[in-house]
């Protein structure tokens, strides 16, 4: 039996995380990892699954089920378009755009491991952090201004919410104290994303 063996950069995409963030899992041995002769991390396929399939298993069911939710209907807003009739989301190009919709959908991962770990884990935060400085680099790029930029991110923080509370609604199997929590926990999330978004634009702008 042949041995599928990843990349550094292979292996996160599989994860759906950014390479920094498995490379500190590496190095903690939460994931197994080889070096090649050269120093090269390489990851067994196998491995990965199983990892996947046991941080599945630690995740509670109403936070797996609210972030399962919130992808669908990810894909559901962005193919209707709603974010285009955004002033903010006319200066992106299609390239830009896309940028988007992963950089989006890695926040939307990050979210789900930070819900499952009861708001814990500060490598979490700190590739939600990285995450703001990607938005704040597109926004840059494009022309936007930092108020466009944080609208951007605000449309998203705000979708993000409203999901999560119609999905708990729907099911019916959170009270008011857990979708408290479970808010909490996002607000706190998505307050670290914009801050390290607007110190981003104010290092960029204190190095001119």
């Amino acid at each position: 039996m042949t041995t599928d063996w990843l990349n550094l950069g292979e292996a996160a995409q599989a994860l759906g995380v950014h390479p920094a963030t498995l490379r500190t899992w590496a190095d903690s041995g939460e994931i197994p990892s080889q070096r090649t002769p050269g120093g090269h991390r390489r990851f067994r396929r196998e491995d990965l699954d199983a990892w996947l399939a046991a941080d599945v298993r630690v995740h509670s069911a109403g936070a797996q089920v609210i972030v399962q939710t919130t992808l669908g209907r990810a894909r559901l807003v962005l193919a209707e378009g709603e974010a285009s009739h955004e002033s903010w989301h006319q200066h992106l190009d299609p390239a830009v755009r896309r940028n988007h919709q992963e950089t989006g959908r890695r926040l939307l991962n990050l979210v789900m491991r930070y819900l499952s770990r009861d708001g814990k884990d500060e490598t979490v935060l700190a590739e939600g952090r990285e995450i703001g400085r990607e938005y704040e680099r597109m926004g840059r790029e494009s022309g936007l201004s930092l108020a466009e930029t944080v609208q951007a991110f605000l449309f998203f923080s705000e979708f993000l919410f409203q999901t999560t509370y119609d999905m708990t609604e729907a099911a019916g199997t959170h009270g008011p104290t857990d979708w408290g929590k479970i808010r909490r926990q996002i607000t706190l999330f998505t307050n670290e994303v914009l801050l390290a978004l607007i110190e981003a634009h104010s290092c960029e702008k204190s190095s001119h």
